[in-house]
């Protein structure tokens, strides 16, 4: 199995503030020195503009002190121009209304958008109907419109066989993560640390993002922005990430994965199968 280790992402996520401020100054010195060895304008393309955009925005109004590849009034036209294209795109996309004033064949498109998309079954997608303010819509109505789109209905006794194809589904953009506990030695005795790690569904690949022997909430939101800092180098970003119902995933490592457009999805508890891969792992890890 292939580790993907990322240094920097592993030192930042242990270092105090004080060691912070001095790991940022170094990259700064560092990244002057290189940018004054390129020519004084650099082109970039739209995939650069969007990365930058990505992992800049949250920066607010600091990016100005940041910034060298190009100049902060750059950056903020970069900024203007996607806030202007995703007005006219929220202009142009139909809204989905909440309620029950639709039409029945506006809900029965809805059925079949959230079965194409997802792979549910009728009772995840009645809940979702639900969730979305159509409390009168039941099961049977949900399987008759599945069935006449040539939909065949979920075995009986498998409640995991629309989670299969969910995973299925989205296996190149799906990760899964979870922790496993390594004893260490410090200076106090052996602690237990709690490292974080990331695994690719589709290709298994791993990615070590942290470890601690406290994850209290802050680390785990500092977690989330590494994370979203890793995957912003990816051509195909995460749409999906699978944990358990550990509460050391908090609300705002969830929030913080939600504003990168990343869907943090939490399995039932004690429903261990649901996150096999993962499971395999950790077993995997402890053992060596």
């Amino acid at each position: 199995m292939k580790w993907l280790m990322h240094p920097l992402l592993v030192l930042i996520a242990n270092a105090t503030e004080s060691e912070l401020a001095k790991y940022v100054e170094y990259l700064k010195v560092e990244n002057q020195i290189l940018r004054e060895r390129l020519p004084k304008k650099i082109e970039t393309t739209e995939a650069e503009r969007d990365k930058l955009l990505k992992v800049g925005r949250p920066l607010g109004p600091k990016i100005k002190n940041l910034i060298s590849i190009v100049t902060p009034r750059t950056f903020l036209r970069w900024v203007q121009a996607e806030e202007e294209a995703k007005a006219k795109e929220q202009v142009a996309k139909p809204k989905i209304q909440k309620g029950g004033n639709r039409k029945p064949e506006e809900i029965h498109e809805l059925v079949l958008k959230i079965r194409k998309e997802t792979g549910w079954g009728a009772g995840r997608i009645k809940g979702e109907l639900y969730r979305l303010g159509y409390r009168t819509i039941g099961r049977t109505t949900i399987n008759r419109i599945l069935r006449d789109n040539g939909f065949k209905p979920e075995p009986p006794g498998n409640p995991d066989n629309t989670w299969a194809n969910f995973l299925r589904r989205h296996a190149s953009t799906l990760w899964a993560c979870d922790f496993f506990t390594k004893p260490v030695l410090t200076m106090g005795g052996w602690v237990d640390y709690y490292i974080l790690f990331f695994i690719h569904l589709e290709t298994r690949k791993v990615h070590i993002l942290g470890m601690t022997p406290n994850p209290n909430n802050e680390w785990m939101k500092q977690m989330a922005r590494n994370l979203c800092v890793f995957f912003g180098e990816f051509e195909k970003p995460p749409k999906y990430i699978i944990h358990d119902a550990d509460s050391k995933f908090t609300r705002d490592f969830r929030k913080m994965l939600k504003s990168q457009g990343i869907k943090p999805v939490r399995i039932g508890p004690r429903r261990p199968n649901q996150n096999a891969i993962a499971e395999r792992f950790v077993r995997i890890a402890k053992e060596e």
